[in-house]
């Protein structure tokens, strides 16, 4: 099993700063092989024009999509056997906001993946594979990422986690969960759930760490 893993918005708590969002979204886009989400990133691109793939550098990114690519790539994955769960963070009801972003951002991942087993994704004798999007190019945070991940689970002992921090330029499936990200960020930052509700029926989990 494998799961690329992506977020949206900010953990900066600065409500007078242009930019900052009311939200933090984590999602998890769960498949059996890497083929499936390679195979949607694959088919969106076959569609481009020439110009089309010369801006994207054969990259999606939903950001800075338009909206026709990006419910293409929903649909298709719609159409995949694959799985997805999201967590929300509504930096209103945290009280006392962390300094140190890595260290929320560690927690909140950290009780998604806690859900997998939950939600009966896999078992607990089971090995997942995580690929993380980039956020960090500081080594020493990206390793305190992988060891709080991998160290937390074995405390409850959930399944065995081997955790890979990548850039989603060099994985499909890192796009195709970015797209997820955006859509569900989209659905509670700005009140639409169009992009969200596309993929709606392979959500397993979708709820706030504060409820």
């Amino acid at each position: 099993m494998i799961a690329y893993l992506d977020e949206s918005g900010d953990l900066g708590f600065n409500r007078d700063k242009p930019g900052t969002s009311r939200h933090f979204v984590v999602t998890l886009l769960l498949c059996e092989d890497t083929r499936i989400v390679d195979k949607i990133v694959k088919k969106v691109l076959r569609g481009f024009s020439k110009t089309d793939m010369k801006h994207h550098h054969g990259v999606l990114h939903a950001r800075d999509d338009d909206p026709a690519t990006r419910r293409k790539l929903l649909a298709l994955v719609a159409e995949e056997d694959v799985s997805v769960l999201i967590v929300r963070l509504d930096k209103r009801q945290v009280f006392t906001p962390s300094e140190e972003k890595h260290v929320l951002y560690n927690y909140v991942v950290n009780i998604l993946l806690s859900r997998l087993v939950g939600r009966g994704v896999v078992r607990p004798d089971e090995t997942i594979r995580v690929v993380a999007s980039q956020r960090e190019t500081s080594r020493s945070l990206n390793d305190s990422f992988v060891a709080y991940l991998t160290a937390r689970s074995a405390e409850r002992r959930g399944p065995g986690l081997t955790v890979e921090i990548m850039p989603a330029r060099r994985v499909k499936g890192l796009q195709v969960v970015d797209c997820l990200s955006w859509s569900f960020f989209r659905k509670y930052e700005h009140g639409d759930p169009s992009y969200a509700d596309i993929v709606a029926g392979k959500v397993i989990d979708e709820s706030s760490i504060y409820g």
